[in-house]
Formats: C-alpha cells, structure tokens, sequence
C-alpha cells in the first residue's frame, strides 16, 4: 500500500516522533507480550491485540473495525506471521483513517476567499485551549497572515490574562473586556475591530463550563448570533480543544460538547504527556468531525497539523 510518503519536514516528524513516544513505547511493550512465542497470527493473538487497542484508546467501535480488517488479512493468507503485524496494523490502520475526509492537510492554511476568517474555539478548562489559540496565533502570524484575539472567556480573570500574555508573546492584537462582561459583546467589537483592520482571521477564546449545557448551549449561541451582525457566516469553525492525556474522558468531551454547540473541527493536545495517543485515531474514527491539530509538545511550534499518514508512521515507526 502507498499510505505513506515522506510530506513533514524531517524537524516537524521528529516533533511528532518524540511526541507520541509514551504511547508508541506502551503500545508495543504490550504488543510484544501479546505474540511472545507465537509464529502466527491466530485467534488468541486478536483477541490480545483487540485487548491493546481498546487499553490504548483506541475506542471499542474503532478496535472492532481493525481487528474485522485484520482478519479479513488473516483469511486470505492462511499464515500470516506475527512479524508481520505491525506492518498489518500500520496498513489496516492507515486505511480505515484514508476514508475519512479529513487529515490531509501539512500546513496552517486558512480559506483565501473568506476574510477575516473566523475561528471560535470551545472547551472545557485545563485542555490546554488558551495555549492552543496562542500557538495558533503564532502558525498563522508566521504564515504571513494578520491575526486578531477576542478573549470571550470572561468568566476567568485567568483566561483573560493567558490570552494577553500569548498575544504579547506573538505580538498580536487582542481584543478584552473586564472579567463579568458579556462574552458576545466582547466578540462583537472583535469582529468590528478585525474588520476594521483589514485582518485575515480572528480567534475567539470562550468559556469552558460544561456542568450546565443548557447555560452553554444559549450562551455559544448568541455569541454566534451576534458575531453574524459583523460578518454574515461568522463563525466558519468551531473547534473544540480536548486533552487528549485523559484518554476515554477525551470521548466523552467531544460527546457533550456536540451535544451543547455544533462543533465543526477538533485540536487534540497533550499527547507527549502520557501513553494515550491511540485516542487520536478511535476521535478521528469516531465523530465525523476533522483532527484537525495536535499538541505533541509544550513548544510553540509543538502545535501541529494533523497529518493521518504521519501520525500513523510516527506510531507504528
């Protein structure tokens, strides 16, 4: 199969490489223990691999697609050697992400035809979406486009703070108000002022509360509603930020929070922390929704595109 081509830049691989180490080095501990002195892939040997993926979180329903992959490989070739697997899941894995219609892209690109580009970020706090707007700013500063910030979370002097510190970092304009103030108000004048500054995209931060989605849902809502006064299509993405370090909790995010606002993309972080990067792949799987970036270090430039083909070759290296 020709899945795998060389498109990152040989710096931006080892980024990911070094990344996803917890969880390559996890996942192929178990994986060795699984086929210890077995020549040959047989029941025995899916049913401890099936076990793996599900640890490694995979998700159950993604786990179940590979392994029904993999059999069908078992079935056509009779002996089908335990050597082999890892390049069998490399493969199977790569094919099952090649039909979703996302995971394509190796660069921070916006659409040239709609300006300013609006981009409202939800989720919960303590994901890690303050960091991943700021480093956002800095691709898409870097990409030679002008950036604005609204910090819409104005339900924590934090945030708003964070946001400004990025903003200074990136040396970006943000737009603010006092903590307490109404976040579509603080959306409306971003939108007014990217407007007025001929700007190529703005990011707006919102608040991460999810014990009341009922309150969340009407809030994202007008938030919308009035950013649409400036900009008729506003917003043209909502992306939803999950720490992908929480493994199975990552799902269940992603579960509310497309229940609360209609969430059309996914940044995954933190998944040099701990062994669960198999998360990205059950996510990208799962909801029909694009991975679109992935943290794969504290860096500024550790916030990458997600690229399928390179995650998977990172993984199963």
């Amino acid at each position: 199969m020709s899945f795998f081509k060389k498109i990152f830049s040989s710096e931006k691989k080892e980024s990911l490489d070094k990344g996803l180490e917890k969880s390559k080095t996890s996942f192929f501990s178990k994986l060795t223990k699984a086929v210890a002195g077995k020549s040959k892939v047989d029941d025995e040997v899916l049913d401890n691999l099936e076990e793996i993926l599900v640890s490694s979180d995979v998700g159950v329903n993604t786990t179940l697609k590979i392994i029904t992959r993999i059999e069908a490989r078992v079935a056509e070739d009779k002996f089908l050697g335990t050597d082999e697997l890892n390049q069998i899941l490399r493969e199977e894995i790569a094919g099952l992400l090649s039909e979703i219609d996302a995971g394509e892209a190796t660069e921070f690109v916006i659409p040239i035809n709609t300006k300013p580009y609006v981009l409202m970020v939800v989720g919960v706090n303590g994901v890690g979406k303050t960091t991943t707007i700021g480093k956002l700013a800095y691709q898409f500063k870097k990409a030679g486009h002008k950036v604005v910030l609204g910090a819409a979370d104005t339900f924590r002097a934090a945030a708003i703070d964070q946001l400004q510190v990025w903003a200074d970092r990136v040396g970006v304009p943000i737009v603010r108000q006092n903590m307490g103030s109404d976040p579509a108000s603080v959306a409306f004048d971003t939108l007014q002022s990217a407007v007025a500054q001929n700007a190529d995209i703005v990011i707006i931060d919102t608040a991460g509360r999810l014990h009341n989605k009922i309150n969340l849902m009407n809030e994202l809502t007008k938030v919308k509603r009035v950013m649409q006064k400036v900009v008729a299509d506003a917003p043209h993405d909502v992306m939803l930020v999950i720490d992908g370090s929480t493994g199975q909790n990552a799902f269940e995010q992603a579960k509310q929070f497309t229940a609360a606002t209609e969430v059309t993309s996914l940044a995954v972080t933190k998944l040099d922390g701990t062994a669960k990067g198999g998360v990205v792949i059950g996510i990208s799987d799962q909801f029909q929704i694009p991975v679109k970036y992935i943290g794969v270090g504290e860096g500024i430039e550790d916030l990458q595109v997600f690229n399928k083909y390179e995650f998977v070759d990172s993984f199963f290296k």
